[in-house]
């Protein structure tokens, strides 16, 4: 579990960042929102199931409800997963 919780939070965090920065680009700048919509559907999904394992793997990484809210806001941070994946998965 905890292995496929370290690809979901690192797709999840790439997906974030490139809606972030190619989608809102094309969306200001150029005025073309089809970036917003290639990336925010693939990042919206993976955002839920990031949302789900975590809450899933709290009982097996023996997980306080402190770091599982940590775990969880990390996910709404730009760079945020890498640094759980840093911080409380190796």
């Amino acid at each position: 579990m905890k292995s496929i919780f370290r690809a979901v939070s690192f797709l999840e965090g790439v997906s974030y960042l490139l809606l972030m920065s190619l989608g809102l680009y094309y969306k200001y700048a150029l005025n073309d929102p089809s970036f917003v919509k290639m990336f925010g559907m693939p990042h919206g999904l993976l955002f839920m199931l990031y949302i789900i394992l975590a809450v899933m793997l709290k009982k097996e990484m023996n997980w306080n409800n402190k770091t599982l809210v940590i775990v969880l806001l990390a996910s709404i941070l730009p760079f945020g997963t890498f640094y759980i994946d840093k911080k409380y998965l190796r």
